[in-house]
């Protein structure tokens, strides 16, 4: 028989870097049955790459075991299973590590991992080919009596699936509970940006200090998502909303063990910093594994020019001819320039009387963008514009990485749960697949019937977020009332994301209704260039891609105003 009460699953963990007592926080805070810790991301990956050319034994997330360190008593009193990616590259590495800590502090502890992702061997150039495993590598090393488990490349929502499918006895067939627990997953798997960080309506409530989210996860596949009582920040529908729509495409969201119907979600508040998830279906999940690539993809180098005053364009067209001359001797493969004018007309101070041209080279050869190109620009500095100044010295020129995704069948993959003493269990593909495509067109609402407007911005009446995959970025948007969806559902065109987003006038974007989460999500692709590794533009993750767009004027309905 089931269990029927819900499984309490909580993050401490959103990213390499996140804050480091939220693992102990989470503990003492109130009852949890698992906690998931998140360290891993397309950029965290190559991190852990250079790391692993530096030292073999390395790649794997160092902070995870000092964290874990401190509170490793605690673990075993409060009864509370651990579920991590800090594995990274590396995750027998790791586990070999814990097993050395519970050996010294004397903790009745059992680890196990997951393994069988790293591809590299199989892509010559790549410094880490990683396939996105699901959850069911977790679920056994759990039911084989696991209290830690550390995986390298799952999906995020993988920390979750795991750990609901085996407490409720889920089969790779259960789809719709399958996806009631990917949903939840992926509203925990950014931490705090479930519980009001990053959210557009931040001034709402105290989130100075936000607390981590848990879900309370049902054997139905439901969840109520909720936080530890007196903690900061807060969650309703509006936060969890946000973060179901951050990087994510369609209304088929694709993951290994289940592809779940973003539209069929529904929200309700269900008490304070209560959030009800409700609706989820799931579909057999594609044929094929995501493997994320990471390889090198030259060098690049930056300089930052500060104009100041009168004439900042032509300042501008100054240090570009004269630089222009230098590159031309031995021209970098890319070049970007950029003017920002954050200056002002009569300016009270001098930083705002400034503007700042950003020059960006990239090349294959160090050399090229390095000491002969930084050389030139600072063998300017009494030969060129009047009040010349950088932010800082450029220097030799950095590496940077690109990213790639490819797909592979899911029974080429070895995934692999090595359980508690160290037996390797093969975890099979899925019994059913089904290849992906876009789910039928979603109804819209009637169109609002309004009289006047005003000239306001967007975010007056909607919602933002934005993130990255790869070299494309998504934005979600959503309406707080169902008046605004009804305008909001017909006005955001793509014509109209495109004017206010000039970046993407030439790229492809795609405009995904989600009625239900009264939201669109746009994807725009190619406008990360190679990915954030290659730091293609300004907001290299487009994290703060949606707030620019919420801050854009249109001829809004005085009605919603």
């Amino acid at each position: 028989m089931r269990p029927v009460n819900p499984l309490r699953i909580g993050n401490f963990s959103g990213f390499y870097g996140d804050r480091f007592d939220a693992l102990r926080e989470m503990l003492t805070g109130g009852e949890l049955d698992v906690l998931t810790g998140d360290y891993l991301a397309e950029l965290t990956m190559l991190i852990l790459a250079r790391d692993r050319l530096k030292d073999p034994g390395a790649g794997y997330a160092r902070t995870f075991l000092r964290q874990l360190e401190d509170v490793l008593g605690l673990v075993q009193e409060r009864g509370v299973r651990i579920v991590t990616n800090a594995g990274g590259l590396n995750p027998a590495g790791l586990a070999g590590h814990i097993g050395e800590l519970i050996d010294r502090l004397g903790v009745p502890l059992r680890v196990a991992h997951v393994e069988g992702d790293d591809l590299t061997a199989a892509h010559p150039g790549a410094l880490a080919a990683h396939a996105y495993l699901g959850g069911f590598g977790i679920a056994a090393c759990l039911r084989a009596g696991a209290d830690i488990v550390v995986t390298g490349r799952v999906t995020d929502a993988a920390l979750v699936t795991g750990p609901a499918a085996a407490h409720f006895g889920w089969g790779p067939g259960e789809f719709d509970r399958l996806a009631g627990a990917v949903v939840a997953g992926h509203v925990l798997e950014c931490g705090t940006q479930a519980t009001g960080g990053n959210y557009a309506f931040f001034q709402e409530g105290d989130v100075r200090r936000p607390g981590f989210p848990l879900a309370e996860i049902h054997a139905d596949g439901s969840s109520v998502i909720t936080k530890h009582p007196g903690t900061g920040g807060f969650v309703d529908v509006g936060t969890v909303t946000a973060q179901l729509l951050y990087e994510t495409g369609g209304a088929r969201y694709a993951g290994p063990d289940v592809t779940a119907r973003l539209d069929r979600a529904r929200l309700c508040q269900d008490g304070p910093d209560r959030v009800r998830i409700e609706g989820a279906r799931g579909e057999a999940p594609p044929p094929t594994l995501k493997v994320g690539l990471n390889r090198l993809g030259g060098f690049r180098n930056e300089v930052v020019f500060v104009l100041t005053g009168l004439g900042i364009e032509a300042k501008a067209d100054l240090v570009k001819d004269q630089l222009a001359a230098e590159m031309a001797k031995s021209p970098p493969a890319d070049v970007r320039w950029e003017l920002v004018r954050t200056d002002r007309p009569d300016a009270g101070t001098e930083e705002t009387a400034s503007a700042l041209l950003r020059l960006v080279v990239r090349d294959p050869d160090q050399k090229v963008v390095g000491r002969a190109l930084s050389g030139a620009a600072i063998e300017l500095a009494l030969a060129s514009y009047p009040g010349f100044h950088v932010l800082a010295p450029p220097g030799r020129g950095d590496p940077y990485g690109i990213f790639e995704d490819t797909y592979v069948p899911q029974g080429e993959v070895p995934h692999t749960a090595v359980l508690p003493g160290g037996r390797p269990v093969r975890v099979p593909p899925p019994p059913e697949t089904r290849p992906l495509a876009e789910a039928p067109a979603a109804g819209l609402p009637a169109p609002l019937e309004y009289g006047a407007t005003r000239r306001a911005p967007l975010g007056l009446v909607a919602g933002a977020r934005s993130g990255d995959k790869g070299g494309n970025a998504n934005v979600g948007v959503w309406a707080r009332t169902d008046e605004a969806w009804r305008w909001i559902a017909h006005e955001l065109t793509v014509d109209r994301f495109r004017e206010l987003i000039p970046e993407s006038r030439e790229l492809p974007v795609t405009r995904h209704p989600l009625p239900g989460l009264r939201a669109l999500n746009f994807v725009v692709t190619g406008i990360l260039g190679a990915g954030v590794a290659s730091r293609h533009r300004f907001d290299p993750q487009a994290k703060a891609l949606g707030e620019w767009l919420r801050s854009r004027h249109l001829d809004i309905p005085e009605a919603l105003l």
